[in-house]
């Protein structure tokens, strides 16, 4: 539960401790305080930052703390005072103040402010309940905020230039990233994968001093809808780093000569934006297997990409590259040997999908709900066919009046989708949209159901009778 003073009295605090504290700087801060001040002018070798002195009004406390009516919430403290011409609310006691934010915060929270964490081990009386360097590495570096990205691709990359192609680059910085690990359901090679790489990321600087610099590179092979783009949020939200998202089918440019000056920028961005996660969807858009007659340009293309991929390391450039591809079959070998994991993302199985149903409708009322019943029913469905089948379970019940879904309305949704699913891979005559419906000539519809199969419809083509003049 919100505690406004609390809330009043940490910014404040922590405004004046930045301010008098020469020795700290923007990554003191918590993410949600230096966003308040950052600005585009604050230094000279980097894209911006946070120039001294900080200033809690009441404008910049209500925006970093949420709270409507800042100074009503600390009116009454010995320690505070107000400013009626800047609205600055300020210490009178500024040791008073830390004594009791630190008698009033739970340790978790001291734990996420570096700048407080640092006064308080310069105090006599008080502790600390982590290191002042532990308590940064819990705080998400400035170079992972919003305001710095934005900054920083505006620095580098020229407008008139770059602008066509970096609109075909999503860079989303992790607090834009909704969905966690733990939101994720996984297999076993999957939860050992991404063990690996942020053990990897802890421990840069050793795998460098062993020599150990081409590590890093993981290739994510599988189906639709089974996670892979997923993960790669997922995971630069665990990691609190940027994703740098990209679909090589969008940089394949319609001038071929322009395919491989777009995925050497691509890399480019990357570079400047590390640490961050580069994520390249649909790999085999360029990366395929090389014919002998294929277009120069194209092969100058792949060249790059392979070239680009062998210059780019997590340990030296702080990237992450994640290559991802639902035609394996169809990827040059060369691209296959640039990566040194390959990470599996087969369509769940029946345990699977009765977890990912638990975990999707944690949110959800459901009267008498039965996941395994459910799983038995949707074989071959993927993660994501299954949260479309509890979008129409609830939309469903939506146009019923109801707020509270049952087991019967998921079902039905099972069907339906199951239904649509028939449609679309219906066999098509002539290609004609008439025709897919198994409309005659006559306009009548010949639909055979077998109600023993769960409903399935069956449609004869065969009796259709097609005379063109």
């Amino acid at each position: 539960m919100s505690n406004p003073a609390l809330d009043v009295v940490e910014f404040v605090l922590t405004t004046h401790l930045y301010t008098e504290n020469r020795d700290l700087d923007e990554n003191d801060l918590p993410p949600r305080f230096r966003q308040v001040f950052w600005s585009d002018d604050a230094a000279d070798d980097a894209p911006g930052g946070v120039e001294r002195p900080l200033k809690a009004t009441s404008e910049t406390t209500r925006t970093a703390t949420g709270v409507d009516h800042p100074w009503e919430a600390v009116s009454d403290l010995l320690f505070t005072q107000r400013t009626e011409f800047s609205g600055e609310i300020s210490l009178t006691q500024p040791a008073m103040a830390l004594e009791w934010y630190r008698d009033h915060a739970d340790d978790d929270r001291l734990a996420e402010n570096p700048t407080v964490v640092a006064a308080l081990e310069l105090a006599e009386d008080l502790d600390a309940p982590v290191t002042h360097e532990e308590a940064r590495d819990s705080v998400r570096p400035i170079q992972a905020d919003r305001v710095w990205i934005d900054a920083l691709l505006e620095e580098y990359f020229d407008e008139d230039e770059d602008g066509e192609m970096l609109d075909l680059v999503n860079v989303q910085a992790p607090e834009e990233i909704e969905t966690t690990l733990a939101d994720l359901v996984l297999t076993g090679d999957q939860e050992g994968e991404i063990q690996k790489i942020v053990k990897a990321i802890e421990h840069r600087e050793y795998l460098a001093s062993i020599g150990l610099r081409e590590i890093g590179k993981l290739l994510f092979v599988g189906p639709p809808g089974t996670g892979k783009t997923t993960v790669s949020r997922a995971l630069a939200h665990e990691l609190g780093i940027p994703l740098v998202e990209v679909k090589m089918s969008m940089i394949t440019s319609q001038y071929l000569g322009e395919t491989a000056k777009n995925v050497e920028k691509t890399f480019e961005v990357a570079k400047r934006l590390s640490p961050c996660i580069l994520f390249i969807d649909e790999f085999d858009s360029v990366a395929k297997t090389r014919r002998s007659d294929e277009h120069a340009a194209l092969k100058r293309a792949v060249n790059t990409l392979l070239k680009s991929i062998d210059e780019v390391s997590l340990v030296r450039d702080e990237v992450l590259l994640i290559g991802a591809t639902n035609h394996p079959d169809q990827l040059d070998a060369a691209a296959w040997r640039r990566f040194d994991e390959i990470v599996n993302f087969p369509k769940p199985d029946r345990d699977m999908r009765s977890d990912i149903l638990r975990v999707v409708t944690r949110e959800m009322q459901i009267a008498d709900f039965d996941p395994e019943e459910v799983a038995d029913r949707t074989s071959g469905l993927t993660g994501s066919d299954l949260r479309m089948v509890l979008r129409e379970a609830v939309l469903g019940a939506l146009t019923e009046d109801r707020m509270t879904i049952t087991q019967e309305d998921v079902m039905e949704a099972v069907e339906d989708f199951e239904e649509r699913d028939n449609l679309k891979n219906m066999d098509m005559i002539d290609g004609e949209g008439a025709e897919v419906l198994g409309e005659t000539d006559s306009g009548e519809q010949d639909h055979t159901h077998d109600d023993s199969a769960g409903g399935d419809a069956t449609h004869d083509h065969g009796a259709h009778s097609h005379s063109h003049d």
